[in-house]
């Protein structure tokens, strides 16, 4: 962190955003709405925070364009989540390890390293493996043959990355992550199942994250491709030759089965699981906990386990919660009706 602070004008410079107040004001520090100090700057880019704006305790505080008439001083900007990541990342900016191979790293033959590249210790890379300009690879990572990793790479220590994984630009690898392991293939003979082989491989684009415990199996034949912008939360499943398409966002637990296809910019929400061999379209949002055995459609919102589309299923549970009642009901009305009969 800067020891002399930032002026308020000089952050919203640097998130192309808009001083109010007083714009000389000195900056120390960035904070939740609750924990800011006088020397803070904090976010209030929801209407519960704006409403707080007269008490809240910051010294300055990140809006959107729309806020309410304030004496307080304020950084404006279009996006105030955004301006926010920025701002911790001023603040609090990442300790990088110094470049360099660690003499406990186990390097193969025909490696080619760009400059500044970081090799922990302990670390295994395979033979004929490339990697780019201030990529770090921590401690512990295991990288097989013939991968090729971008550059500005960060790979987290424990990480194990197959044979012939490509892994583009920018991207992160949080810890104890697989990339490239085999997939779950299976031939039945009838009394028995007879292993199928995984040729293939795992292609990660530009500017993915991958979170903690993530297996990432390498197609059958051909790539699993994670396309650009793509973010995964811990202890997700991406099986052999999925397609995630560009900045979709896979939430914890998602489980995905083999030679699915994933469209841009899609939600699948904690612990969904969809079949294999399905079309999840552009835009879709899958719900938490989904269980998808169809197609998806572009822009669809889907829940339940079948899924269904999300309004239906809202109507479904409030009648499963009035059933109990519904059934004493039908069982008086059946009682009235016995006697009926029997009169």
């Amino acid at each position: 962190m800067n020891n002399t602070g930032y002026t308020l004008e000089q952050l919203a410079a640097t998130v192309g955003g808009e001083a109010r107040g007083n714009p000389g004001l000195r900056i120390e520090g960035i904070a939740p709405f609750d924990q800011a100090q006088a020397g803070d700057i904090t976010l209030a880019g929801t209407p519960r925070f704006l409403k707080q704006l007269e008490t809240g305790a910051a010294g300055a505080f990140i809006v959107p364009p729309k806020h309410p008439d304030t004496s307080r001083n304020l950084l404006v900007a279009a996006n105030p989540q955004v301006a926010f990541a920025k701002l911790i990342e001023v603040f609090h900016p990442p300790e990088l390890p110094r470049p360099g191979i660690r003499a406990e790293a186990v390097i193969g033959e025909a490696f080619s390293g760009g400059q500044n590249v970081y090799i922990g210790a302990n670390a295994v890379v395979g033979d004929r493996v490339k990697i780019g300009d201030d990529t770090r690879i921590c401690p512990g990572v295991v990288i097989g043959d013939d991968v090729t990793i971008g550059a500005n790479v960060l790979i987290h220590p424990n990480v194990t990355v197959g044979d012939r994984s490509v892994i583009g630009n920018r991207v992160t690898i949080h810890p104890g992550t697989v990339i490239g392991s085999d997939g779950f293939g299976f031939a039945p003979d009838g009394s028995a199942y007879y292993k199928i082989p995984h040729t293939g491989y795992v292609h990660i684009d530009d500017d993915v994250e991958i979170g903690a415990c993530n297996t990432i199996d390498r197609g059958t034949f051909g790539r699993t491709y994670v396309g650009k912008g793509v973010k995964t939360d811990n202890l997700v499943q991406i099986a052999h030759n999925v397609t995630v398409g560009d900045n979709t966002i896979l939430v914890a637990q998602v489980g995905i089965s083999g030679s699915v296809t994933i469209g841009q910019h899609a939600i699948l929400a904690g612990q969904a699981g969809i079949s294999g061999h399905l079309d999840i379209g552009d835009n879709a949002i899958i719900g938490p906990q989904c269980g998808v055995a169809k197609s998806v459609p572009a822009g669809a919102v889907v829940s339940g386990a079948p899924h269904l589309p999300h309004k239906h299923f809202l109507r479904v549970q409030r009648a499963l919660a009035q059933l109990p009642d519904t059934m004493k009901r039908l069982a008086a009305i059946e009682k009235r009706l016995d006697r009926d009969t029997q009169d």
